[in-house]
């Protein structure tokens, strides 16, 4: 495994449609696994494959939605489509690919995603909350949107950090 180098915002890569993975390869592990351990430096939650240069339909996503005490979970989504959606939450978000700004977003509060694994088996997967954000986050990179062009405008840090001690007081 290696460290791969996070897109940044600006580079037209990130604009850029994926393509189908369609060889379920020694070539796509590396990849697979090269994003597992970037997104495990980065402390991110996801990561697709055009953020770290490669225009292939691959993302990482960690599941932090587990049980207390149970670690949490990568999941490896190849050529991943929304199934179903429902629900809606309203909240910040941030990229590795814009760092230190963030934007809040309108999200379904739950999402099923049909995807392959790395041998090219199908397989369904659920998400709320925070894993559903992801999923939605992640997968609108493999069509080239950032989430900067669905947030009203982008906050720094500080502003986040100002928004959630307002959302306390509610």
């Amino acid at each position: 495994m290696a460290l791969r180098n996070i897109v940044q915002r600006g580079d037209s890569i990130l604009q850029k449609k994926c393509r189908d993975v369609t060889a379920f390869d020694e070539k796509l592990h590396i990849l697979l696994d090269d994003m597992k351990q970037t997104l495990a430096e980065s402390s991110g939650i996801g990561l697709a494959a055009p953020q770290v240069g490669i225009l292939r339909r691959a993302v990482i996503v960690l599941e932090t939605n587990v049980e207390e005490g149970e670690p949490e979970q990568m999941i490896e989504l190849v050529n991943p489509e929304i199934m179903e959606s429902s629900g809606m939450q309203i909240g910040p978000e941030g990229c590795l690919s814009v760092p230190g700004k963030f934007g809040i977003i309108e999200r379904p509060e739950y999402v099923k995603v049909r995807a392959q694994n790395r041998n090219g088996e199908t397989f369904e997967v659920e998400g709320r909350g925070i894993t559903a954000r992801c999923f939605c986050h992640e997968l609108d990179h493999l069509e080239g949107i950032l989430f900067t062009a669905l947030a009203d405008r982008l906050m720094s840090e500080t502003e986040l950090e100002e928004y959630y001690a307002q959302q306390e007081k509610l």
